[in-house]
């Protein structure tokens, strides 16, 4: 069996390209977590344009990291591997910010669109306890709450999950890819259904789209503008997410070919569902019933598939289940081989740079795990605590893009020679800093606003973010300084070819 080397274990090729793209096959289900709140903000039909929009530009990305994926084929850790390479030479806490930014936008996954699993199981088949709130408990320090614990049966059940899929996932990259095929397959029916289904069935009906943007903007006392650049800040964590396939390269049969391949068939692949499926859910359920009753957020989708399958609710929540159980599958893989791949880079700490005996980075799963759980119990203990947990890591999440994307230019710049067994014409290279431009305006105007998404304008979940990306520059400040014990230079020396050697006292990772 073929192997890529790094470190004292092996990460091993073991996947296909089409394997990859099933691991992507998660993006649908972060779309089924946040339409309905996009569509009670924006309006049926201000839904499907910015949801369009937003992963057409996300599929732009993809092609232009097609390029920069093949470049690095041993390199694990995905787009924010490919930020570093480009920015070292300019500043060396580059990479750690993007890459744990990286890592926080998929790990959280895990709870914030976990729990909508419980939600949906406990409305379906455990009705009884809908009523019940759980019990909730809030530790102390000098008489002040300060850590509100909660308690209840989507939490419970979450929490089952999380832990089913890291038992999963440190076997081995195998049953991890076996799990996607299973809840990709059962996703892809309902997705069918919603999107085709309706047209058939006379169920879809234009009287239920509406373009609500104005209307929202007004009530929260701010422009159409800002709030479509709020939304679209909000989306990316979903509408980009198809970049994932780039985090397994040196895990593919055939890196260079395999790892292009899986990124555009992705692109393409989410650029049909996510310009479909708003458009045959909301037109089916219609928007105007979302402001009725604020669960319908997260359960539309029930009685949609109801309307469309005469009632047979129990397979149609299954089948959602099922395609946020892959989304959460697909987080946890991808996340802890964020971790890996920059701890392998000098970038954090050892302990995340470690596989286990399946080859697998188990270290940086079990975080995962461990992280995701915490949350459950505190922040996500009801819908408006997943919205806030998404929203505050995905200022990490665009973080690492504006790099990324801003280093495609810098190492067409800086690496004119460099192999590149796939090079995009030139004008791509205007393209990435077109995108890389609109990214940080989407990072900077939509982050500081993004309390809009869920109707307020606090800025707490603004600076949490922040504080993450600090926790980042920690983190990396100890690795350099207390393992490697090495001098901590803000410029680190970055070959021009791959067989180049540092000249002597040059600062190196």
């Amino acid at each position: 069996m073929a192997t890529a080397v790094i470190g004292e274990r092996e990460l091993l090729k073991t996947i296909s390209w089409f394997d990859g793209f099933v691991v992507a096959l998660a993006n649908p289900s972060f779309l089924i977590t946040a339409l309905g709140p996009s569509a009670f903000s924006l309006g049926g039909w201000g839904a499907v344009i910015v949801w369009t929009a937003s992963v057409v530009i996300g599929a732009l990305h993809n092609y232009i990291y097609s390029e920069t994926a093949a470049m690095f084929p041993k390199l694990s850790g995905g787009i924010a591997i490919y930020a570093h390479e480009a920015w070292k030479r300019y500043f060396s806490f580059v990479g750690p910010v993007a890459a744990f930014g990286y890592w926080i936008g998929w790990s959280v996954v895990l709870s914030a669109t976990g729990i909508i699993v419980g939600i949906l199981a406990q409305g379906e088949w455990y009705t009884s306890s809908t009523t019940s709130t759980g019990w909730n408990h809030a530790w102390h320090l000098a008489g002040i709450s300060w850590i509100p614990v909660y308690f209840s049966f989507p939490i419970a059940l979450t929490s089952a999950i999380i832990l089913i899929i890291w038992g999963f996932n440190v076997l081995g990259m195998r049953p991890a890819v076996w799990v996607g095929y299973v809840t990709g397959g059962l996703l892809l029916i309902p997705l069918a259904i919603m999107m085709f289904l309706p047209y058939l069935t006379s169920d879809f009906h234009t009287s239920n789209l509406h373009n609500n943007i104005s209307a929202t903007a007004g009530s929260l006392g701010t422009s159409s503008f800002t709030l479509v650049i709020v939304w679209l800040y909000v989306m990316c964590w979903s509408s980009y997410g198809m970049e994932c396939c780039a985090t397994f390269a040196p895990e593919y049969h055939n890196t260079a070919r395999d790892t292009p391949k899986a990124l555009r068939v992705a692109a393409i692949f989410g650029v049909i569902v996510y310009g479909l499926l708003p458009l045959g859910a909301m037109g089916t359920f219609g928007d105007q019933n979302l402001a009725s009753d604020a669960s319908n957020w997260y359960t539309f989708m029930v009685p949609t598939l109801n309307t469309l399958l005469n009632g047979h609710s129990g397979i149609a929540v299954f089948l959602l289940c099922a395609g946020i159980v892959l989304a959460m599958n697909t987080a946890t893989a991808d996340g802890s081989r964020a971790l890996y791949g920059i701890s392998q880079d000098g970038m954090t700490i050892r302990w995340f740079g470690k596989l286990n005996r399946y080859h697998v980075p188990a270290n940086a799963m079990t975080l995962d795990a461990v992280l995701n759980i915490f949350l459950l119990f505190t922040y996500a203990s009801n819908l408006s605590g997943s919205i806030k947990i998404l929203i505050f890591s995905n200022l990490g999440y665009v973080t690492c893009h504006v790099f990324a994307m801003s280093g495609y230019v810098l190492l067409r710049k800086d690496r004119p020679n460099w192999p590149r067994p796939l090079k995009l014409a030139t004008p791509w290279v205007a393209v990435a800093g077109v995108l890389a431009a609109f990214d940080a305006l989407l990072l900077v105007w939509g982050g500081w606003y993004s309390g809009y998404a869920w109707g307020n304008t606090s800025k707490t979940v603004v600076f949490q973010g922040i504080g993450v990306l600090l926790i980042a520059a920690l983190l990396y400040v100890i690795r350099v300084v207390v393992e490697d014990k090495r001098r901590l230079a803000l410029r680190l020396w970055a070959p021009k070819m791959p067989d180049d050697v540092p000249p002597a006292g040059a600062a190196i990772e």
